[in-house]
């Protein structure tokens, strides 16, 4: 099962909207016959690909996936039905689909073949590595990752009135990084695995950043680089403006479409759409701007500020999950940013609770992963 769940890994950022799901096939005489791995461009799913591997050692053999094998048509027919055809006698999968038009059927088919069914081996890795893909299939929004770097303290740059060009961004141009080497190449395998990442167009003013993957690995697609502006102020010179390739990878939500500079835009190859504003404070509705990526199918979106974003997806109760990196440092004063602004949360009931928390470390630097709800939506 953990060379299954190894080889699902290996589809991550090809399998979008799909699932990521490894297979391992055992012969009768207990020797790997075949596995293999999704791919959506690929098209056939890991179990058939190991069963084509295989061949007539299938006959007797143990099936391990990560995932249930799906028992409907889609763009492949049912994987179920091929399992039941190779002639494989027993099957192990981590985790149900978490689809509730389909969970449990692909089993449920098995079983009634006279296969054996075992449901719940390294469950917890399979449903980290498929979350978003869960919440996904589940409400059709992606899921909303809030990550940041921040000194002890909280803070995610130096006051501006000290520094002409911090803002509430990564940190690269506001006197140095916070946040290690260490840490920032593991932010690059946050950015591999989602479809989206999103700042406020404060963050490409202070910091001209690229918001790129830049792990080298392959995608299926391009990684989605949202800003959002309410009133069009990305600079046509910019990073992001400059790198736009033909409307695919660059879309600026904006609440205020000054139709000479959307124009200006678009012809560098960006995205403009315009959603309504979440009065009062005249952004964005980020609401609406998820449910219209949603709409894009773009299954997982990691935000990444400033603090005002920040502060909207969750005043907005939108994040799902926090990827906090912390460094060893303490910025104080009051005029440093802080990770979220806007009023914060009147009260301790009202504030966004982290729970089944892990503690990871990057060199000196530590960061806190948590859930604010679950993916699975179990709880």
């Amino acid at each position: 099962m953990r060379r299954a769940l190894d080889l699902a890994r290996e589809g991550i950022g090809l399998t979008s909207p799909n699932p990521a799901v490894g297979a391992v096939i055992v012969d009768a005489k207990g020797q790997v016959a075949g596995s293999d791995f999704h791919t959506y461009a690929g098209v056939k799913h890991a179990e058939v690909l190991a069963i084509e591997q295989a061949g007539e050692r299938s006959r007797g053999a143990t099936l391990y996936l990560n995932l249930e094998p799906c028992s409907h048509h889609g763009r492949t027919g049912p994987c179920a039905e091929a399992v039941i055809a190779a002639g494989i006698r027993r099957v192990f999968a981590s985790i149900q689909d978490p689809n509730p038009e389909v969970s449990g059927r692909g089993f449920q088919r098995l079983r009634e073949a006279g296969i054996d069914v075992h449901v719940g081996l390294e469950a917890e890795k399979a449903k980290q590595l498929n979350e978003a893909f869960a919440k996904y299939v589940r409400t059709k929004l992606p899921l909303v990752i809030l990550k940041a770097g921040m000194t002890l303290d909280g803070k995610i740059a130096p006051p501006p009135e000290e520094n002409a060009v911090s803002a509430p961004g990564a940190g690269g141009s506001s006197g140095g990084w916070i946040t290690s080497e260490e840490a920032r190449t593991h932010v690059q395998q946050l950015r591999h695995a989602s479809d989206a990442i999103m700042v406020g167009v404060g963050t490409v003013l202070a910091d001209d950043p690229l918001l790129t993957d830049r792990t080298g690995l392959p995608r299926r697609r391009r990684l989605l680089r949202v800003i959002l502006d309410s009133r069009l102020r990305l600079p046509l010179e910019s990073k992001v403006a400059q790198s736009a390739a033909d409307h695919e990878d660059v879309l600026v939500f904006c609440s205020f479409p000054d139709e000479k500079r959307k124009a200006e835009l678009q012809a560098h190859g960006i995205r403009v759409e315009q959603v309504p504003l979440a009065w009062p404070d005249g952004r964005p509705d980020m609401h609406r701007a998820m449910k219209r990526l949603g709409d894009l199918a773009i299954t997982s979106v990691l935000v990444e500020g400033g603090a005002m974003v920040n502060w909207a997806v969750l005043e907005g109760r939108l994040v799902d999950k926090v990827f906090l990196y912390y460094a060893p440092k303490i910025l104080a004063g009051t005029g440093s940013v802080p990770f979220a602004g806007g009023r914060g949360f009147s009260n301790m009931q009202e504030a966004a609770y982290v729970k089944r928390f892990r503690l990871h470390r990057f060199g000196e630097d530590f960061a806190v992963e948590g859930y604010l709800r679950d993916p699975y939506g179990e709880e």
